[in-house]
């Protein structure tokens, strides 16, 4: 009986090539292992075609539900974002993959896991780290880092001589990757950073000179961080993302250009849509605003850029970011209500926000006339607090 290959199977041309080369190389049978996160595919059409490409067995899971409520919420509590601008769309959905791609292994007894990820990029790390934290037992094989093929032009070679079906389309100059939460797009034409990214690239938003003149009005309600409702109604978790990426989308909302620091030690120009993810991130830290004390938040920011470096790291099952999900889970107690915004060709700004837990006392804050704050009191701590200023200051004159 031949060993068991398990294969994260996209069914675009690397993973299927890896198909043949895993049977040949490694004299096993090979399970396709395919991972629905919200990517927009024909699954039944790569069913066949990781069958024909020699797949003993093919697996389709649909994790769309799994992802928005174990990856994206937890994300969305902890106002993750790498370098203040990318929402970690791919690096969400990685450890995702690779728990599902270790179920099938051990349900199959596979002696071994596979992934199409490349030895340049960052998700070599997620995939390689998740497999080893869930499963150290099992062998992990990187065809990218073993095999010699060196290009998409070898790689058809390859397909033609073994017979291996695919989909032979020109190569499109950028390189993209799909969920539920974002479209990125890398590579090729986009490899220039003092290029403007072509406005025929982008699938999920239209530019903001095209949006509606009109400003879009929308209310999110949340419940201890989570999003629950969209102007008054309840949505099911994968629903409520797709319903914000047609109405962010609609109004040019979501697009982010960065040059980022790869994991790997190499700054990689990259280019986003994500009109769920910016809503609905922009209208969690407005609601934070409203209802957490200023030690917590403040002390929550610096939690949230350790929070982002994980994830963006591959490091989502590590114990420190288990931890830090306890921590922000504190702090999301009292994070309920709703935040009215404004959609405006690819801005957002506030036009209302309302929690049963604000800590906003209109009658402490204004300027006008209460009987609750004593101004006098103010003197006795600008004096205190500044006191260590004025002592050196007193004491350093003497010394000069």
């Amino acid at each position: 009986m031949k060993r068991k290959v398990v294969l994260s199977y996209s069914g675009g041309l690397d993973t299927s090539v890896m198909v043949r080369w895993l049977k040949d190389n490694y004299n096993s049978s090979v399970i396709a292992c395919i991972v629905d996160v919200g990517q927009i595919e024909d699954f039944n059409e790569i069913k066949e075609r990781a069958k024909k490409a020699g797949a003993e067995k093919v697996y389709l899971i649909d994790a769309k539900n799994e992802f928005v409520t174990d990856f994206i919420y937890p994300a969305i509590k902890a106002n993750s974002i790498y370098e203040k601008k990318y929402l970690l769309g791919t690096a969400l959905a990685r450890p995702l993959i690779a728990k599902k791609v270790i179920e099938i292994a051990k349900k199959e007894k596979a002696w071994a896991v596979s992934h199409g990820a490349t030895g340049k990029g960052n998700d070599q790390v997620r995939f390689d780290i998740s497999f080893r934290t869930l499963a150290p037992e099992i062998k992990i094989i990187a065809p990218w880092r073993e095999w010699n093929l060196k290009s998409r032009e070898e790689e058809i070679e390859y397909a033609k001589k073994h017979k291996i079906p695919i989909k032979i389309t020109p190569e499109k100059p950028y390189s993209i990757d799909e969920n539920l939460w974002h479209i990125s797009y890398e590579g090729g034409i986009l490899e220039d950073p003092n290029r403007e990214p072509p406005e025929d690239i982008f699938q999920l938003t239209v530019s903001p000179e095209k949006a509606p003149d009109k400003p879009t009005y929308l209310e999110i309600y949340f419940e201890k961080g989570v999003p629950q409702k969209i102007n008054g109604k309840k949505y099911q978790p994968v629903e409520l993302i797709k319903t914000l990426n047609k109405i962010g989308g609609k109004n040019g909302i979501g697009r982010t250009d960065m040059v980022e620091n790869r994991l790997v030690g190499i700054k990689s120009r990259g280019v986003y849509e994500c009109p769920a993810g910016t809503i609905l991130c922009f209208a969690h830290r407005e609601l934070e605003y409203l209802t957490l004390d200023r030690e917590t938040f403040h002390y929550k920011e610096i939690v949230e850029q350790k929070y982002s470096e994980l994830v963006y790291y591959g490091l989502w099952f590590s114990p420190l970011k288990n931890a830090l999900d306890k921590f922000i889970d504190e702090t999301q107690k009292f994070v309920t209500g709703s935040i009215k915004l404004k959609l405006y060709k690819g801005t957002i700004s506030v036009s209302g926000r309302k929690s049963p837990y604000s800590l906003y006392w209109q009658k402490l804050a204004t300027f006008s006339k209460e009987d609750i704050y004593n101004q006098k009191h103010g003197e006795g701590f600008t004096k205190l607090f500044g006191l260590p200023l004025e002592v050196a200051s007193l004491l350093r004159k003497k010394s000069v």
